[in-house]
């Protein structure tokens, strides 16, 4: 038999605790600004550290494929917060940021996940890597143009709270979206692209995550 004091005690803390936001996770440094830790990928030839700032791809030599620096750790419902550049002048010009993702077997180089695109064309959109393949959402053009500093530092933003998935550029909200398929992975590593086909190079730096 229950203790009926303590089981209404238990019931009532229960209640009080739904109406209380409970305090978020502290926001967390993914990249030094000096080392690799806690990143994996090619960091001899496609990725190095520029002036505190990932930098991936090259404006002499056209990227021969899309290639990935991804978090060792996994993550599932997030706040990641970035500052980007991406830079190029010849082919297709193209990055984006890699999440609740897998690297492929075939090819290896590959990664299977959402990606929070950019380039012209897909400037902060939202991307279905090697599953979908296909543009899930995308803000319209002139919205784009307003706010886009194009080869300058931009901000950007990326929240998912279970299936929820919001993307900001420079402050502006430009992705909406909700997962309906429930067979989709709600979690899973981060990666940084360059993409292939192209004479360009991206520059990620202050990027922070906050896991809710």
């Amino acid at each position: 038999m229950r203790n009926k004091p303590l089981y209404l005690l238990a019931a009532a803390v229960l209640a009080l605790m739904s109406f209380i936001d409970l305090p978020k996770g502290k926001p967390v440094r993914l990249f030094d600004g000096k080392t690799f830790n806690g990143w994996e990928g090619d960091t001899v030839k496609m990725w190095k550290i520029e002036d505190g700032a990932l930098a991936g791809g090259s404006l002499t030599e056209t990227v021969p494929h899309n290639d990935f620096l991804c978090t060792r750790k996994i993550y599932s419902n997030f706040n990641l917060k970035l500052k980007f550049k991406l830079t190029g002048n010849e082919g297709f010009i193209n990055t984006g940021v890699q999440f609740h993702s897998v690297r492929a077997k075939d090819p290896a180089y590959e990664m299977i996940g959402y990606q929070a695109d950019l380039g012209d064309k897909y400037w902060a959109s939202l991307y279905d890597e090697s599953r979908r393949n296909k543009t899930l959402i995308a803000p319209d053009s002139v919205t784009i143009e307003k706010i886009l500093k194009r080869n300058e530092w931009n901000d950007y933003e990326v929240r998912s709270d279970n299936g929820h998935i919001q993307i900001f550029l420079n402050g502006k909200q430009t992705v909406d979206y909700t997962e309906t398929d429930k067979s989709v992975p709600q979690k899973g590593i981060i990666g940084f692209q360059i993409h292939g086909g192209g004479k360009a190079k991206v520059f990620y730096k202050d990027v922070f995550i906050e896991e809710l």
